[in-house]
């Protein structure tokens, strides 16, 4: 199994390799399109998609939308909250490759911290 830190570098690079950073972005810009992976899913959630209910659309096929729910071939495209969930981690992952953000050691960090806050800690509501 890979290390957060490793799957950081691999999302960062593919991400390069597919051209996401032939022009440098914002931290806006991507912190918005981390924020437009939350909103997929949230519309999928919507929409009465099962919380982990996982389909897949074959890509580039020109009819109309065909969903299946084994995953045939790799270029079909995994869909559903969990598949936007995915996308959310990756566009963090690229953004801490980018920025040099040691995200394994932040977590750590984090999670030791909130370890320490009081039960239902802020009392905000949904």
């Amino acid at each position: 199994m890979k290390s957060i830190n490793e799957l950081v570098q691999a999302a960062h690079q593919n991400a390069v390799d597919k051209g996401w950073w032939q022009e440098d972005r914002s931290f806006g810009e991507i912190i918005a399109l981390i924020h437009s992976e939350a909103s997929e899913a949230m519309e999928d959630h919507r929409n009465g998609k099962p919380l982990a209910e996982v389909w897949y659309e074959a890509d580039g096929y020109e009819g109309p939308v065909v969903q299946f729910d084994v995953q045939r071939y790799p270029e079909w495209k995994p869909c559903g909250i969990p598949s936007e969930l995915a996308d959310i981690v990756i566009r963090v992952f690229d953004a801490c490759g980018r920025y040099g953000i040691d995200l394994e050691q932040a977590i750590t960090e984090k999670m030791a911290y909130n370890a320490t806050r009081p039960q239902r800690h802020g009392g905000k509501a949904l």
